[in-house]
């Protein structure tokens, strides 16, 4: 079996010798495979320094060894703040409002990857596996054939990708998708995603693309381009829902709802996720059931992200005027209709709220995958399930179709969403959480690590 080497923007760094490294998100998806393939972690550790080094610390726990160089902040902010997050994010989002396209970033952009593959090719033996991850390091690919390496190298985007009218908005698109073609197998969410680069690869490029196979003939080399739907860990999530502070904190959300309907949303805080959409949903929903404030409480928990770009600052405060304003108009002596938490809060804490809560709101305006969809289906009560109510414009809900979909850019679509999951017959409900049920339990984060590093094990090497 191949050593596996994954290279990701940041790693899940152990916390003591033994101790796992954070869970969820990227960490819990490659935890497993990581074990599995003794492998190797490489990436920022997210601290800043003067000037860059490229001197690695190592560190080795709970089966994983990590790797991670820190850079400097004009780096942070050019490749991080800037090109990856003010230019890739929101245009991949389809927010072309909120792109920002600038010379200096870009350069920061290509400078990282660069340092990023001088750092690593010392690290990667001759029979390694080499998965890079996401949208940050889209050149390294090629930054690493530039270097002589000749192992079979995967990539994964967990973001959309864009239609083709949207990303030739971005300046030398070209050079980026051909460093894309670098990598030997390129994996996406879904199906939608894998079209839309294909039909890039195809109009733009001139390639001979293979629809049935996602085989990508170009300028002397050969790729594959599939879709793999990323799952959780459904058998940890079940251990976190029997754990002392799971059932703590559902009978702390139970015991404060007052006999009212707990309607949750997990979300971080950035506005792919259309929060303020979400609000402006819910406050239209209250201003047609007035009295449905004792009947229904609605929980948002929006930790903060990337608090250093102004986009997100701004969605932070549009946030907090739109629930202020429902609650100041709708609240009661002793009843809040929204509670706003702008922190986060353990998995296991998280699945105690999901499980008690009747509706879970997924609703971002578009989303590659979103693995809290499948988080509240993973822990519902098999006897007394809740509903999901799931954005079509997320990869999940290609997956989750016993959700009850909704357009996020309507308000009233998404009152009525609400409305129809308050008053669903608990057979109905049974019927839609076990026709997702089983997507969630066997397309788990496991079968995902395995189906791409199995498909990645067998490409022909370069």
């Amino acid at each position: 079996m191949a050593r596996l080497v994954v290279i990701s923007n940041r790693v899940a760094v152990p916390k003591a010798r033994g101790a796992a490294g954070a869970q969820g998100g990227l960490a819990g998806a490659l935890n497993a495979a990581l074990k599995k393939h003794n492998g190797i972690w490489f990436g920022w550790s997210g601290q800043e320094c003067d000037s860059f080094t490229g001197d690695i610390a190592m560190q080795s726990g709970d089966g994983v060894t990590t790797a991670t160089v820190d850079l400097p902040h004009q780096d942070v902010e050019e490749y991080y703040n800037g090109y990856a997050n003010a230019t890739l994010w929101p245009l991949f989002h389809y927010r072309l409002d909120l792109t920002e396209y600038e010379r200096a970033t870009a350069k920061g952009y290509e400078r990282v990857n660069e340092q990023f593959a001088d750092s690593v090719t010392p690290l990667i033996e001759k029979d390694d596996l080499v998965w890079v991850h996401d949208y940050h390091l889209m050149p390294l690919g090629d930054r690493l054939r530039q270097r002589g390496l000749k192992n079979r190298i995967g990539f994964f985007l967990h973001i959309p990708w864009p239609p083709t009218r949207l990303f030739v908005s971005l300046p030398y698109h070209e050079r980026l998708v051909k460093t894309l073609l670098a990598y030997d197998l390129i994996g996406f969410q879904t199906e939608e995603w894998l079209d839309s680069f294909l039909h890039y690869c195809r109009k733009e490029l001139g390639a001979e693309v293979d629809e049935a196979t996602g085989r990508i003939a170009y300028d002397g080399t050969e790729t594959v381009a599939r879709a793999y739907p990323i799952g959780v860990d459904f058998d940890h999530l079940m251990g976190q829902l029997d754990t002392g502070e799971a059932r703590q904190a559902a009978q702390r959300l139970a015991s404060s709802t007052r006999h009212r309907t707990a309607m949750i949303g997990v979300d971080r805080l950035d506005y792919s996720k259309g929060l303020p959409e979400r609000i402006d949903g819910i406050g239209r929903f209250f201003d047609r059931n007035p009295d449905a404030v004792r009947q229904l409480v609605y929980i948002q928990i929006a930790p903060p992200s990337r608090e250093d770009v102004e986009s997100y600052q701004q969605i932070r405060t549009v946030l907090e005027q739109k629930t202020g304003q429902i609650n100041g108009a709708r609240s009661e002596v002793d009843i809040v209709p929204i509670r706003y938490v702008n922190r986060g809060h353990s998995l296991a804490e998280l699945c105690g709220f999901y499980r008690v809560s009747k509706i879970g709101l997924v609703t971002p305006l578009r989303d590659g995958m979103n693995l809290v969809a499948k988080e509240y289906v993973a822990v519902q009560d098999p006897d007394d399930p809740g509903v999901l109510v799931l954005s079509r414009f997320a990869g999940a809900a290609q997956q989750l179709e016993g959700a009850v979909m909704v357009n996020p850019h309507s308000p009233d679509d998404l009152a009525h969403a609400i409305e129809t999951a308050l008053d669903m017959p608990l057979a109905e409900r049974k019927a839609r959480w076990e026709s997702m049920i089983g997507t969630v339990r066997d397309d788990n984060v496991h079968q995902w690590t395995e189906r791409f590093t199995h498909d990645l094990e067998r490409v022909p090497c370069p």
